[in-house]
């Protein structure tokens, strides 16, 4: 896989993250005085910018959002954070390419900072080439931003091969925007259907299924 340059989502991609997402947001929302009632919907939040889950569902007002924003990272900044898990063989994934010459980076609607802890607590830091995920002003937070300046940090390489891989629409669209092979993952939070509709190259149903479309 040498001149492969391969960029990952984080959520629903390479961690298990619901359950810490979950909570952070039932966390803000109580927080402010608001119940979901069903909680299942909430799953469907993973993905998208904190600021687009909160104004497109519950605060759309600027001021409120952002109260709402800090009562999550209230939650998720000591616990939340952890209630993660890798998912299994995405590890492999990750040692295959890099050990095959490849190029790993991670493009994240997640704040830079948090997914750098992430990386670390789970001992794979050392696997990426470069981070990049929002700001935790709430800047940077669209994908097709977010894989600029990956590309950008990487020195915009001139290669065929490069691949973003994520399990929402907006990783297809990011990745199509910038002309990228896109390759799609249904074991993560966006259904089958959301990705079909998004056109990626390539869509598995497991991460050990992704170096088949290298």
């Amino acid at each position: 896989m040498k001149n492969h340059f391969v960029l990952f989502d984080l959520d629903g991609t390479i961690t298990d993250s619901s359950e810490g997402i979950v909570n952070s947001i039932l966390y803000a929302l109580r927080k402010m005085g608001k119940e979901e009632e069903d909680i299942n919907r909430l799953t469907s939040y993973v993905g998208p910018s904190l600021k687009d889950t909160f104004q497109n569902n519950y605060f759309p007002g600027e001021e409120e959002c952002k109260k709402a924003i800090a009562f999550y990272r209230e939650y998720y900044a000591t616990k939340g954070i952890f209630e993660n898990k890798l998912y299994a063989g995405i590890l492999d994934v990750l040692k295959t390419i890099k050990d095959s010459g490849g190029v790993v980076a991670l493009a994240t609607a997640k704040p830079t900072y948090f997914a750098k802890i992430i990386l670390k607590h789970f001992g794979i830091d050392f696997y990426f080439d470069s981070i990049v995920g929002s700001h935790l002003r709430g800047t940077r937070t669209h994908k097709n931003e977010i894989i600029f300046e990956v590309l950008d940090q990487l020195g915009f390489p001139k290669s065929n091969d490069i691949y973003m891989i994520g399990d929402r629409e907006y990783d297809v669209m990011g990745g199509k925007k910038h002309q990228l092979k896109t390759i799609g993952v249904s074991y993560g939070y966006g259904t089958e259907g959301e990705l079909l509709r998004a056109n990626p190259d390539f869509l598995v149903q497991s991460p050990s299924k992704i170096l088949e479309c290298f």
